[in-house]
């Protein structure tokens, strides 16, 4: 986003044509982004809205550019940083605490779990959560559960995999560090692993009711848990 040309310095409202929330207006508004671009001027137009009083209540970005960030300096306006902006939507209520650096979204909940991907001889395991769970009933998923409060993720991922599969003494080949999905008011927390597996044959539980043996390219042709594919693509790249 480049405040200069892309924001109306009178009114606030964002009128840059390649920009897919044209015609919203940012003043006293919690205003998201991933970076800043153009011109050195678009500082001095952040204080123009700050004067004309049509200025955001606060700025989050993906990565602070200098641009930008100057401009929040001059116009004193409150920033943060570093956040994941793929998690936000239009309309979330928001608190931003600058000085402590983080922002929070009290009516958005975040859950962790772990999700387990199974390979053996080149094709990986998929299972096909039952009607009897409480949320994406129908859809293929990797061994996953919830983290309980001050679990080691390691010690929730074992669990799940000898309940939900039986495969307890399955090698670990990988971990790698949590990603987030936002889906509705949630945000999930998953932290991947990767398993290595001798046995084809599965004991799947109450939580689901298929598994399959899959390459991993046929993948995408299955209805998904959100998420999963980008899990699979981390782990095995």
């Amino acid at each position: 986003m480049s405040f200069l040309g892309g924001i109306d310095t009178v009114s606030g409202k964002i009128v840059d044509q390649e920009c897919d929330v044209k015609g919203l207006n940012i003043s006293g508004k919690v205003f998201s982004f991933p970076y800043g671009k153009g011109s050195t001027v678009g500082s001095y137009a952040m204080y123009q809205l700050k004067l004309n009083g049509a200025a955001p209540s606060a700025l989050v970005n993906g990565s602070a550019e200098p641009i930008i960030a100057t401009g929040a300096i001059i116009a004193e306006i409150p920033m943060v940083d570093g956040v994941d902006i793929s998690l936000l939507r239009t309309g979330d209520i928001a608190r931003v605490e600058a000085d402590q650096g983080f922002l929070e979204l009290p009516k958005v909940t975040e859950k962790h779990v772990v999700t387990s991907i199974v390979r053996r001889n080149g094709r990986i395991l998929l299972l096909r959560r039952s009607e009897k769970v409480g949320s994406y009933r129908g859809q293929w998923a990797g061994v996953s559960g919830f983290i309980e409060h001050d679990e080691p993720a390691e010690t929730a991922v074992r669990r799940e995999m000898e309940e939900e599969a039986g495969l307890g003494k399955a090698r670990l080949i990988r971990s790698i560090e949590p990603l987030s999905f936002r889906d509705m008011d949630t945000v999930w927390c998953v932290h991947p692993f990767l398993f290595e597996a001798k046995n084809p044959h599965i004991r799947i539980d109450w939580e689901h009711e298929a598994y399959e043996w899959v390459p991993p390219e046929d993948v995408p042709k299955y209805r998904m848990v959100p998420g999963l594919q980008k899990v699979i693509t981390r782990l095995l790249c």
